[in-house]
């Protein structure tokens, strides 16, 4: 483990097994120096234990950048449980989930992810408390909402993709910038709603083809084949569903001229940001865009979650923070994500 490509110096990596309920499980903690690590808890069939793994350290090392980067007292950290979460998962399962979590005597605080959902953190919120994400809050248009995240997730890129695209397209409005939104779960049905109400023309795709299809026809879209979406004519790529989707194969068939969306570790590996650069591709780094659903359960745990302005006061710096990043990197001739990196790292040490 010291030796993986990915350990990066963690401080603690947990693997869970319950036989009772078929628990397979990984938390990782990255770094709790500005507090204790927070992030989702992700379900998903990895085919290899590796895979699992890979993941889960670059996820959790990806949210003690995100926490800095967006100025969060909360160190970075991640789980994930190797399953398929419209078979395998039980209530059993959730509950032994959320004993391993307790066990890490509030080192570690789970929320929701991909594969997961408010009602299952509620399941393991039984076991704990060391749980985020299960309180009704002002939702940021007016109302009340669940604990759910993704709307506050879905803001932030939204936020972020306008700053993107004010910086690499001169354009201040999004009115018939076309956005290719690959996924849409509930963060990418967010985010492409809000575009929808900002004018925008959407191409949509996912794995599952009548969702995508379904909200196409809410918003009068057009939806695509899930491989074909990396050819499509557009000015934004918007990655909303797992990583590693920016890769060899697909950086050289984009063409778009941004690329924002809500993913975690779009880069397949370090060096496909140089061949974005490379292309012209301005690419919003992920855990700078996405931390939006991050800041709204930090808000949560801090019993402040009431205050809707401030939250979206907190996410609309997210453009800023991109912006920074995107004159640094023109001016250093760098890729926006090697910049990220250095001013996560900066300003983690210089906290310290």
């Amino acid at each position: 483990m010291f030796n993986h490509a990915d350990f990066d110096g963690h401080e603690r990596v947990v693997f869970c097994t319950d036989p009772d309920s078929d628990l397979k499980a990984i938390i990782a903690i990255h770094d709790t120096r500005r507090g204790p690590a927070l992030g989702g808890c992700r379900m998903w069939p990895y085919a290899s234990a590796e895979l699992a793994v890979r993941d889960v350290l670059r996820l959790s090392r990806g949210m003690t950048y995100k926490a800095v980067m967006a100025g969060l007292e909360l160190g970075g950290g991640k789980s994930v449980i190797i399953g398929d979460p419209r078979t395998g998962k039980s209530e059993a399962l959730l509950r032994a989930m959320g004993r391993f979590v307790n066990s890490l005597d509030g080192g570690y605080i789970v929320a929701e992810d991909s594969g997961t959902c408010v009602a299952d953190m509620k399941v393991i919120a039984a076991e704990t408390a060391h749980v985020a994400g299960v309180s009704d809050k002002p939702a940021l248009g007016g109302g009340t909402r669940s604990g759910d995240p993704s709307p506050s997730t879905a803001y932030g890129v939204f936020v972020g993709l306008k700053a993107a695209v004010r910086h690499r397209l001169g354009r201040y409005d999004l009115d018939g910038v076309r956005v290719a939104i690959q996924g849409t779960g509930s963060v990418g049905t967010h985010l492409a709603r809000l575009l929808h109400g900002a004018g925008a023309e959407l191409l949509l795709a996912d794995l599952r083809p009548e969702r995508a299809q379904a909200l196409a026809d809410e918003l009068g879209a057009e939806a695509v084949a899930v491989d074909a979406v990396f050819d499509q004519d557009v000015d934004v790529f918007a990655p909303c569903a797992l990583g590693a989707v920016l890769n060899d194969d697909t950086v050289k068939r984009l063409r778009a001229a941004v690329v924002a969306g809500a993913a975690n570790n779009q880069l397949d590996h370090e060096r496909h940001g140089e061949a974005l650069r490379k292309r012209g591709i301005l690419y919003a780094p992920d855990y700078v865009i996405n931390a939006g659903g991050l800041i709204d359960v930090a808000y949560e745990r801090s019993g402040i979650a009431r205050d809707g302005d401030r939250l979206r006061q907190h996410i609309d710096g997210i453009a800023g923070t991109l912006s920074e990043i995107f004159v640094q990197a023109d001016a250093e001739g760098l890729p926006t994500g090697v910049v990220a990196d250095q001013l996560a790292r900066h300003r983690l040490q210089r906290r310290h």
